[in-house]
């Protein structure tokens, strides 16, 4: 070989023997803090978000580069595919509620406005349904319960859940679809107990529930179409209270957040009000 090459013996010998650069231990270090990251986000985070995790750890390396190791080492996140199952019964006679939200997502602090909704949840051993509950300013699921139908019983649950948790004070705007669980005597009587202003998005407009629309495509690209099919129901309330609880609330970067967690984000707001 080295005769075709044209190259010494001693010369390949040195160069076996000799220590990588530095350019190249760099790398080495830097794929393994990228896989690292790609791991521990159980294969959640594409490249704009690892590179975030590395930015805050001190490395200076571009988006780019981080996607091309990704890609060297077949590193793929999550990808889901398009499914939907209708969750909401509008079809009734039942009080409507104003749109107090008028699609202002916005929100000047934690427990000022709350968006909820449900969502469909494959699973072989039968059918499930998800109510959730999330926060405007924290980005955070505030409320949520897993169950066989969609009932009253099952977002009333979601919401004395969330109420619990946070202690909202009065005022506080909370904003669903039309659906039939929702306008039910005893959800209206509930927000009203709990001295919450409810509204309700216009018929058939999924805009003006986008942001609790968002974080259920994220759930389901990020936990319920990239795996195999929850083989039980519980095993779907394990890995759904794991993903909500631990990953997506304590864990999970969020851009509209600066890339912090929700929770981190609003630890932050009564920490700087607490001053």
């Amino acid at each position: 070989m080295c005769s075709v090459l044209r190259v010494s013996r001693s010369g390949y010998y040195k160069w076996r023997t000799a220590a990588p650069s530095e350019q190249l231990q760099r790398k080495e270090k830097l794929k393994k803090r990228i896989i690292w990251h790609f791991h521990d986000s159980e294969e959640r985070y594409g490249s704009p978000r690892i590179h975030r995790d590395l930015k805050k750890e001190g490395w200076t390396v571009s988006e780019r580069t981080v996607g091309l190791i990704m890609r060297e080492e077949g590193l793929r996140s999550c990808m889901s595919r398009k499914f939907r199952i209708s969750t909401t019964d509008s079809k009734h006679e039942l009080p409507i509620a104003p749109n107090e939200l008028q699609q202002d997502f916005s929100a000047t602090k934690p427990n000022e406005k709350w968006v909820a909704d449900i969502t469909y949840i494959p699973c072989r051993q039968g059918k499930l349904y998800l109510a959730s509950i999330l926060d405007l300013y924290t980005k955070q699921i505030v409320g949520w319960k897993l169950g066989d139908y969609m009932t009253t019983d099952l977002v009333l649950d979601a919401l004395k859940q969330a109420h619990t948790a946070k202690r909202p004070g009065k005022g506080l705007i909370h904003h669903s679809d039309r659906g039939s669980q929702y306008a039910s005597k005893d959800y209206r009587e509930q927000l009203k107990k709990y001295d919450m202003k409810p509204s309700m998005s216009r018929k058939g407009n999924c805009y003006d529930n986008a942001c609790i629309e968002a974080f259920h495509s994220i759930l389901k690209r990020e936990l319920i179409y990239c795996k195999p099919k929850f083989k039980t129901k519980q095993e779907a309330q394990e890995k759904l209270y794991r993903y909500l609880e631990f990953f997506y609330n304590r864990k999970r970067s969020n851009s509209t957040l600066g890339y912090m967690s929700p929770v981190r984000f609003e630890q932050l707001y009564y920490e700087r009000n607490s001053a």
